[in-house]
């Protein structure tokens, strides 16, 4: 067998987990490093009840309580290039898993996060001295009353005018935090 590696320098030696699970573990990355931005704590429901993770956000400027939640759905995507044209990443939810995001009347509200990345994994990633990235980006949205349109899946469209980060995610907080929706 030859080694693919051999006729090209410096290609590191990638592991052979599947690009589904390495796609999930980028996203769990790129959460994190938002709700570390946001000042939020994070958990991971064991086992996975349908949602991903469930973010916690305290503030004394809170209202309806000082320590309020948000439950988080992820979806990732390699066929929408970064900032796509037509304004909105689709990604396709299980119409169960919809159903659950789509509750209208609930406690703790639920947002989803679609994440676009780079079909080649080696662009995932860029380190140098004072930046370190991940590509491309993520956006959310709030799913709540969308019924399923397709027979077992339903493509859900997010806009990319709502990007996920740091202070999307205080927004988010902070009106939850008042007693409003995200």
């Amino acid at each position: 067998m030859i080694d693919a590696r051999a006729a090209v320098p410096d290609v590191p030696l990638r592991g052979d987990l599947p690009k589904k699970q390495r796609m999930e573990m980028l996203q769990d990355g790129y959460l994190r490093a938002v709700a570390a931005a946001a000042g939020c704590t994070m958990a991971k429901p064991e086992p996975d009840d349908g949602i991903d993770w469930k973010l916690s956000h305290t503030s004394e400027s809170h209202t309806a309580d000082c320590q309020i939640d948000l439950k988080i759905q992820l979806k990732s995507t390699w066929t929408s290039a970064p900032n796509p044209a037509n304004g909105f990443v689709s990604v396709n939810l299980s119409n169960e898993r919809l159903k659950l995001l789509a509750r209208p009347n609930v406690i703790v509200h639920r947002i989803l996060v679609a994440m676009i990345v780079p079909e080649d994994i080696a662009k995932w990633v860029e380190a140098s001295h004072d930046i370190f990235q991940l590509r491309h980006c993520a956006y959310w949205r709030s799913v709540t009353g969308v019924q399923p349109s397709g027979e077992n899946y339903t493509a859900v469209r997010v806009s990319t005018s709502q990007i996920f980060d740091d202070v999307a995610l205080c927004a988010i907080m902070e009106r939850i935090g008042k007693g409003g929706a995200p």
